[in-house]
């Protein structure tokens, strides 16, 4: 199923994945999930408080790490440089809210909910974040039975595909994954920012949406479904006494109310069926612990960072640009560095080819930045025979030139003839090893893998704006024409998402505002 669907899925010269072809208005789904008759816990604002400067939520040395209590005013923040709004965006009588996180068409299919102990301020219970009026909803209260490890509590993500679907159709789901990822990089840069630390949970999916209540379907319009992705730990960065193996869900799900409170809002008052994306749902899906575990990767520390903005304002400043000034577009070789030392790994499943436009002392072409110094004989023999595998004079990660040139054509063409892929510095596509990754973990790895995609993309969009430049995501692009480019005629390796990172051009005909009333 995943790679029918797959396959299915991929856009080509010939025909774009199936979509209605228009916007159905009528149907556009609400971008915000609430939930009726429970009691809300309104959230103080964080706009006013103090926080590190960016580059030193990477750069702190574990014993000067500082953790913030656990209270409701860091929770709020929590999830308010998260999660939450970070602006209004208008234009006429048009008006549109954007979020720290980002999303495919802004369609927001990321939910987040809140298992809560001992947090001053806040019942025990399980709780859904309501991004808009940033605020809790109590769905459950937990009796004195729940107890989790010292200085933690557990955070849920969902995701809601007809959110996607209703513009995408069949390709939605991979956006749905992608915007996963984009959810969990950056809670993880937010509890950061408070002396925290995150843990992806092994959990079994049923068990998951037994805890948060998805499968109370009485509270649910069934053409909205909902599904959990992950189980996270939050706890104190500097505690190493934490123990995520205590973590018992099922166990927890027993000091939690049988039927929970409140009802889901319906998204849409009509919807169009997508058989196939049912089918990826369930087929990745995992009730197999070995298989479902899940460790995003891990990131080497960036040397390149400079002092720039404080953490919070690159956060509420991230943005997707929409066009990007050809006629500006050159960056520096550090500020090249900078960025591509943010996602630098050497554990990890993705690599990054590049197409280097207008990098001062980096010679324009195509390039790679391998993340698996495993899977770099591999490639080669996957790759074109003629490419020079010339290692970049750089501490950037492992960067290889494969072949010098323009490639501003092609990389418009690949990312479905957008200019926003040619006008910037570079633009690059995240190539996943794929087929021994399913052979390996099930095939719930594949929704893994965009998570990973997704990260990696909301870690760009932060080190760009951090150095006062933009980026952008891009889902459209012609995922074999980029194979073909490098050479791949197998399965063995396979493009999830793009990304393009220049300067972008500002719309003068749009005014921005306060996400929020001041409390």
């Amino acid at each position: 199923m995943v790679y029918n669907y797959h396959n299915e899925t991929k856009h080509s010269q010939q025909r774009y994945a199936r979509s209605l072809g228009y916007m159905d208005w009528a149907t556009q789904p609400n971008p915000y999930r609430t939930y009726s008759d429970t009691r809300k816990i309104k959230l103080p604002l964080s706009f006013e408080n103090k926080t590190l400067e960016y580059s030193q939520i990477f750069n702190q040395k574990k014993e000067d790490i500082i953790s913030a209590p656990l209270c409701k005013e860091a929770i709020s923040q929590f999830f308010q440089f998260s999660l939450g709004l970070a602006a209004i965006k208008e234009y006429g009588d048009q008006s549109w809210a954007l979020r720290c996180n980002a999303s495919s068409g802004n369609l927001q299919p990321s939910e987040a909910y809140l298992i809560s102990n001992d947090i001053q301020g806040i019942d025990d219970g399980l709780f859904h974040y309501s991004p808009l009026e940033h605020s809790l909803e109590l769905l459950s209260n937990a009796n004195e039975e729940l107890t989790l490890p010292k200085n933690s509590f557990l955070v849920c993500l969902s995701s809601i595909v007809w959110r996607e679907a209703w513009k995408y159709g069949e390709r939605a789901w991979r956006y749905t994954q992608l915007d996963c990822g984009h959810a969990l990089k950056a809670l993880e840069i937010s509890a950061s920012i408070l002396g925290w630390k995150i843990e992806v949970l092994n959990t079994k999916d049923s068990s998951l949406q037994n805890l948060i209540g998805f499968d109370q379907s009485s509270r649910y319009v069934p053409e909205e479904r909902e599904l959990p992705d992950m189980l996270l730990l939050v706890s104190f960065d500097n505690d190493s006494k934490n123990n995520s193996n205590t973590i018992d869900i099922d166990n927890i799900r027993t000091t939690l109310e049988e039927t929970y409170r409140g009802k889901a809002n319906q998204l849409s008052r009509d919807w169009h069926k997508w058989d196939i994306l049912e089918k990826i749902e369930d087929a990745t899906l995992s009730d197999d612990l070995i298989k479902k575990e899940y460790k995003n990767d891990i990131y080497e520390i960036n040397t390149y960072r400079e002092t720039s903005f404080l953490a919070k304002d690159v956060v509420l400043n991230r943005r997707s640009a929409q066009a990007m000034d050809k006629d500006d577009a050159n960056i520096t070789k550090k500020e090249f560095e900078t960025i591509i030392s943010s996602v630098k790994s050497n554990n990890s499943a993705i690599h990054l080819v590049v197409f280097i436009h207008n990098v001062t002392d980096i010679e324009a072409g195509l390039y790679i930045l391998v993340r698996n110094e495993n899977h770099k004989v591999q490639l080669q023999s996957l790759f074109k025979e003629q490419f020079l595998w010339e290692k970049v004079d750089t501490q950037a990660g492992q960067l290889y030139k494969l072949e010098a040139g323009d490639f501003k054509f092609l990389s418009k063409a690949i990312s479905c003839n957008q200019d926003i892929a040619s006008h910037g510095a570079f633009t690059l596509g995240m190539l996943a090893e794929f087929t021994n990754q399913l052979e390996q973990y099930g095939a719930s790895r594949y929704k893994q893998l965009y998570w990973d995609c997704g990260a990696i993309g909301q870690q760009l969009y932060l080190e760009a704006t951090s150095l006062k430049l933009s980026a952008t995501g891009i889902g459209c692009f012609l995922d074999d024409i980029l194979h073909g480019t490098v050479g791949l005629k197998t399965n063995h390796f396979q493009s999830l998402y793009h990304f393009t990172i220049g300067r972008g051009l500002v719309d003068s005909r749009l005014s921005t505002k306060k996400p929020y009333k001041s409390n």
